[in-house]
């Protein structure tokens, strides 16, 4: 084999540097970068045409695939976009009501539960502390009276403009997370977090408002 590897060199070499360019090509191809973090894994989802932009389209079309009805979803697009689109679009650009997933991490505020960090990066201790704190009536779950009080508990009174965000931002992931009996499972919150509960919902994999399933 030792003698065989001088003539083998230059078949390997070609191969690298083949999948190298390969690798190059499709990460410069890529809108969202070569390190995704969770946030813009959450937005994902949204961004029909993976073009790293999200319109108030997109996001309505998302929604309703999602299991929203037209009129919830119509709203809930615009008063996303109307607050976040500012805050997402990178230096040099005009504010607009898109959403640029590059700049999602922009959208992160204060009196929220700090499970992402000011960078978009998911923070296990803080997750994991949203349920040791408020989790009271069903284990590793979360009725709309204890987020609420979760809501009270981390708003900023130094910042009570950031008070709504959070309120319905919460709204939403408990409507579209919560389980026939009204809880948030700590499953399914994990994967509204990293967006992979949104495919699933879409495609009827799982079903939250029918029962607890994982997500």
């Amino acid at each position: 084999m030792a003698a065989r590897w001088p003539a083998l060199m230059p078949s390997v070499l070609l191969v690298w540097i083949v999948c190298c360019s390969w690798a190059q090509l499709n990460v410069a191809a890529s809108p969202y970068g070569a390190n995704m973090t969770d946030l813009m894994h959450h937005v994902e989802f949204f961004d029909e045409n993976k073009d790293g932009i999200i319109t108030i389209t997109e996001s309505i079309k998302a929604f309703i695939a999602i299991g929203c009805d037209p009129v919830f979803a119509t709203s809930a697009a615009t008063a996303t976009h109307a607050a976040f689109g500012p805050l997402t679009t990178p230096p040099g650009k005009l504010p607009s009501t898109n959403i640029h997933v590059s700049h999602i991490h922009g959208a992160v505020h204060a009196s929220d539960t700090g499970a992402y960090d000011k960078k978009g990066n998911f923070v296990p201790k803080k997750f994991e502390k949203i349920f040791q704190r408020f989790s009271r009536s069903e284990e590793d779950a979360l009725s709309w009276l204890e987020v609420e009080t979760m809501l009270t508990v981390n708003r900023d009174l130094l910042k009570p403009w950031t008070w709504p965000a959070a309120e319905t931002e919460w709204q939403l992931i408990h409507f579209l997370g919560k389980d026939r009996h009204g809880y948030l499972h700590k499953d399914t919150l994990r994967g509204i977090y990293d967006g992979t509960v949104f495919p699933k919902l879409r495609d009827h994999t799982i079903d939250p408002h029918s029962a607890h399933s994982d997500a």
